[in-house]
């Protein structure tokens, strides 16, 4: 487990693809659960460890993710969160160059419980508005390097708005990718997250550096 950022208040941790963060049906041991023993055994608590679980990576996706360690901690980065206060940057591996070098797309998402997806549909009662902004970083045969900053936080957002734009994030097969990835995961990537400290208010950035792959090394030193 690689860790970016702790103190007393908050932890953030570069997570795996294919990890999980929170229990699910598969049994897989999560993230949250990782963490809550590493820091019972770092600090020699021998109660319950508190680990407030502040946003979300899907499983296939890695990447920067922080958690709370206080309650404190955690009440106050829903707060920020909830009022756009956290920016947020992604990078993606895309199998076709977009439209344009860099663009703002905003669309109206509506998300399919039985299909675990979104869609992009006209506006309505049950859509919800999604913003993000790209730029073309890099470029290595047919596969092009997008950073990402977002505006919101959809369910498949990032995924499901690049593939309307016909950019499917490589390995993706669920938004239209030719064929998976080897293990299994896409290539969508938690590059940085930028914030106002809940407790300090000292300004907090934190990257995570890309897998381990060659790809995504090669991207990087082209940026």
């Amino acid at each position: 487990m690689q860790i970016l950022f702790e103190d007393n208040h908050l932890i953030a941790v570069n997570k795996r693809a294919s990890e999980i963060v929170q229990s699910d049906k598969t049994g897989d041991i999560s993230l949250t659960e990782k963490i809550k023993n590493y820091i019972k055994v770092k600090y020699c608590k021998p109660n319950n460890v508190f680990l407030g679980l502040i946003h979300r990576l899907d499983r296939p996706v890695s990447g920067v993710i922080v958690l709370a360690k206080t309650s404190k901690a955690l009440s106050r980065m829903n707060n920020l969160f909830r009022n756009q206060q956290v920016e947020k940057k992604y990078w993606a591996i895309v199998e076709n160059f977009p439209p344009k070098r860099n663009d703002f797309l905003v669309n109206f998402l509506l998300k399919n419980e039985q299909q675990n997806k979104s869609f992009v549909v006209p506006e309505s009662k049950n859509t919800k508005e999604a913003k993000l902004e790209y730029t073309v970083k890099a470029q290595i045969d047919k596969f092009y390097l997008l950073e990402i900053k977002l505006y919101s936080g959809r369910h498949h957002q990032i995924r499901c708005q690049l593939a309307e734009i016909n950019c499917p994030i490589k390995g993706d097969i669920k938004y239209g990718a030719n064929s998976p990835n080897s293990d299994g995961n896409i290539s969508l990537h938690s590059r940085e997250i930028s914030f106002n400290h809940p407790i300090s208010k000292e300004k907090i950035h934190i990257f995570a550096p890309v897998p381990n792959e060659k790809l995504w090394q090669d991207l990087e030193k082209r940026t």
